[in-house]
């Protein structure tokens, strides 16, 4: 299945206003986004880094956790009236004029 941003801010508003009954307050929601985005570090620094997961913890499923954090983003996105297609392109563009050449003339990513 594929779905676009749009599509996906749609499906979760009617989500929240069915199933969930209604939006958390925006405080609510950077909250949960915070506590989302310490999941999705919890477990990079366990596959990725030096930690290691304890005996009793289970083996979490970055994507699941990533898909939280777009979940949260979205429900931000959705009650402060902001449609993420639009800002996420006028932000690729914004990033190709700004960043064109800094990245390809940084002598640190080329070793």
């Amino acid at each position: 299945m594929t779905m676009t941003i749009r599509e996906a801010q749609d499906t979760i508003d009617k989500w929240i206003n069915t199933t969930g009954v209604r939006y958390f307050s925006e405080l609510t929601n950077m909250a949960l986004l915070t506590e989302e985005v310490g999941e999705v570090a919890r477990i990079i620094a366990r596959k990725y880094g030096e930690q290691s997961f304890k005996a009793n913890e289970s083996d979490a499923e970055l994507a699941d956790e990533l898909a939280d954090v777009m979940f949260v983003v979205m429900c931000l996105a959705n009650q402060t009236g902001i449609d993420l297609t639009e800002a996420f392109i006028k932000n690729l563009e914004k990033k190709a004029s700004r960043d064109g050449l800094r990245h390809k003339n940084n002598k640190k990513l080329t070793s």
